[in-house]
C-alpha cells in the first residue's frame, strides 16, 4: 500500500516537471547539457484560472490576454526557480497578499494593462531579489506610505497611466535620501509617473526639479508632467507641470543663533536655530562629533569612530514652533554641562523642496563651584581618612594610675597611688575605718642620689563628703614585697 502510493507521488511530481499545460505553449530554449531556459506562454482568452500544472524548472512564465480576474493565494508555489513572471493585459482586479509565495528567485514582475486599483504591497517580502515592477495601465488612485518599505531594492518601477494624484514624502525620502544617510554609491532608479492627474504641490514638484540634476538618483521615464490645480478650470486640469510652479517651492535656509559657543562646566545652555522655506520646514537636531574635538581644556584623545559615544545621536527638541507658514524655529536645553557634552550639534532643516543644515561649535571649560557644606564634608573625611593612617600617639597615664619609681643606693622603691572614689553615701551613717598613717615622705636622705618631692594636681573633682582614698604601694628591689596602705584625710592632703 505504501509503495503503491509512494509510485503515485512521484509520478505526480514527474508531470508536474515535465508535464505542459493545456492551451499553454512550453519552450526550453538551451543546450542539451542541462544549462537552457525553460518557459511557459499561456494566451488563450478563454482561460480564467493561473494553471497548477507549470514545470518546476520553469524560468519564464508570461501569462497575456486571458480571462483571469484573480490570482490565489500561493499561486506559483511550485515554480522555486522562476525568475520572469509576466501577467500583462489580463482581467486581473485583485491579488492576494501572498500569491506570491516561495518566489525567492523572481527577478521581475509585470503587471501592466490589468484592473488592479490596489496591490498588495507587503506581498514584496517574498520576493527578496526583486528588481522590476511593472504597474503601468491599471486604476491605482493613491499610493499608501508604507509601500517605501518594500521598495528599498526596486530599481525599476513604472506607475504610469494610473489614477495617482500624491506622492507620499516617505517615497520620496526613498529615492532622493538626505547626503548623512548614504553610506555608499547612490542606487539610482527609473521611475514612470507619467499619464497621471497629479495636484500641483512641492510633491510631485521636487521629483521634477531633481530628476533634472545630473547626479540625480532617479531618472523619469518621460518628464512631461500634467498637473490639476484645485479650484481650476477643465482647461487647467491636465496643465503641464511648468517652472512656474516650481517657483513656489523654497528649500529651506538654516540660520543658527551662534555658530560658536563656549559654556563652563556644570552650566545650562540652550542652542537655537531658525529656518525658512516652503514648505514649512522640519527641524531635528544630531550630535556629530566627540568631545575631544572642541575641548582643549580637559583629556584630549584621539577621535576614535568606533566609540559608540562618539557617533551622531539625535536628540530632541526642548521648543519647536511655526508662528507662521514658511518659518519655523527650534531650541535644545542642555542642563548640566560636562566634558561629555562638549562637540559639534547640528541643526537640519528639511522639506519636500530639499534640506539644509547648519553646525553650532560647544566647548565646555571651567571646573564646578563645590558648596561649602560639601567642602566641610571633604576635609573631614580627608582628616579622618590621614589620622587612620598615622601611628597612634602614646597616650599619658591615667590620673587614677600614676606609678612614680625612685631610685636608691639599696632599693628600687615603686610607688603607686591610686585614688579611688567611695560610694555615694546614704542617709545611714558608714563608719570608714582609718589605716594607720605611715610617716609622709617629703624629702628623701642626703645620702640618696635623688630627690623626690610629689606635688600633687588640683582635680576637678565636685565638693562633696567624698573622702579620696590613697594606695601606695612600696615594692624592694629585693625578694621582699611590703606593702602599705596610706588613708589621710583632707587636712593632709599637703603633706604628700
Amino acid at each position: 500500500m505504501y509503495r503503491l502510493l509512494l509510485v503515485q507521488m512521484l509520478h505526480c511530481c514527474f508531470l508536474v516537471a515535465h508535464s505542459c499545460p493545456t492551451q499553454c505553449t512550453c519552450v526550453y530554449q538551451g543546450g542539451s547539457n542541462g544549462t537552457g531556459l525553460r518557459s511557459v506562454l499561456c494566451s488563450e482568452p478563454s482561460m480564467s484560472a493561473i494553471p497548477l500544472n507549470a514545470p518546476a524548472d520553469t524560468v519564464k512564465f508570461r501569462l497575456e490576454k486571458t480571462s483571469i480576474s484573480r490570482v490565489p493565494r500561493a499561486a506559483f508555489f511550485y515554480l522555486s526557480e522562476l525568475q520572469f513572471l509576466w501577467l500583462t493585459y489580463n482581467s486581473i482586479t485583485t491579488i492576494h497578499s501572498s500569491s506570491f509565495l516561495n518566489l525567492k528567485a523572481l527577478r521581475e514582475l509585470r503587471l501592466d494593462g490589468n484592473l488592479l486599483s490596489a496591490f498588495p504591497w507587503e506581498g514584496l517580502r517574498d520576493m527578496p531579489r526583486l528588481r522590476t515592477l511593472g504597474l503601468h495601465n491599471n486604476r491605482l488612485s493613491s499610493l499608501p506610505a508604507h509601500a517605501a518599505l518594500f521598495l528599498p531594492n526596486v530599481t525599476y518601477l513604472d506607475l504610469s497611466s494610473n489614477r495617482l494624484t500624491t506622492l507620499p514624502s516617505e517615497l520620496l525620502d526613498l529615492w532622493f535620501p538626505p547626503p548623512a544617510q548614504l553610506a555608499g554609491p547612490t542606487q539610482r532608479r527609473v521611475l514612470g509617473v507619467h499619464d497621471n492627474m497629479w495636484q500641483c504641490d512641492c510633491q510631485i514638484s521636487m521629483l521634477l526639479a531633481q530628476s533634472k540634476y545630473q547626479q540625480s538618483p532617479v531618472v523619469l521615464m518621460d518628464q512631461l508632467l500634467t498637473c490639476s490645480r484645485s479650484g481650476g478650470t477643465a482647461d487647467q486640469l491636465g496643465a503641464p507641470l511648468t517652472e512656474a510652479d516650481l517657483s513656489r517651492c523654497q528649500r529651506p535656509s538654516v540660520q543658527p543663533s551662534a555658530t560658536r559657543v563656549t559654556s563652563p562646566l556644570g552650566s545650562n545652555v540652550m542652542l537655537r536655530c531658525d529656518a525658512t522655506g516652503y514648505p514649512t520646514p522640519v527641524l531635528t537636531w544630531t550630535k556629530a562629533a566627540g568631545a575631544s574635538m572642541y575641548n582643549t581644556e580637559c583629556c584630549q584623545q584621539p577621535y576614535n569612530k568606533a566609540d559608540p559615544e562618539k557617533l551622531p545621536i539625535n536628540l530632541d527638541s526642548f521648543i519647536q514652533e511655526s508662528p507662521r507658514v514658511g518659518i519655523r524655529w527650534s531650541i535644545i536645553n542642555l542642563n548640566g554641562l560636562s566634558y561629555k557634552d562638549a562637540g559639534e550639534y547640528r541643526c537640519q532643516a528639511r522639506n519636500m523642496a530639499g534640506t539644509a543644515e547648519a553646525p553650532i561649535r560647544l566647548r565646555v571649560v571651567g571646573v564646578i563651584a563645590v558648596p561649602p557644606s560639601i567642602k566641610n564634608k571633604t576635609r573631614k573625611a580627608s582628616s579622618r581618612s590621614s589620622s587612620s593612617n598615622r601611628k597612634p600617639l602614646p597616650q599619658k597615664p591615667k590620673r587614677a594610675q600614676n606609678i612614680t619609681s625612685i631610685s636608691t643606693s639599696k632599693k628600687k622603691t615603686l610607688l603607686n597611688l591610686k585614688y579611688v572614689t567611695p560610694p555615694t553615701p546614704t542617709n545611714k551613717t558608714q563608719n570608714i575605718k582609718m589605716a594607720p598613717v605611715p610617716t609622709p615622705l617629703k624629702k628623701m636622705s642626703s645620702s640618696s642620689p635623688q630627690k623626690y618631692t610629689h606635688k600633687r594636681k588640683k582635680t576637678s573633682a565636685p565638693k562633696s563628703n567624698r573622702k579620696p582614698q590613697i594606695s601606695v604601694n612600696t615594692i624592694p628591689s629585693s625578694s621582699e614585697k611590703t606593702t602599705t596602705t596610706l588613708s589621710s584625710p583632707e587636712n593632709n592632703k599637703d603633706q604628700i
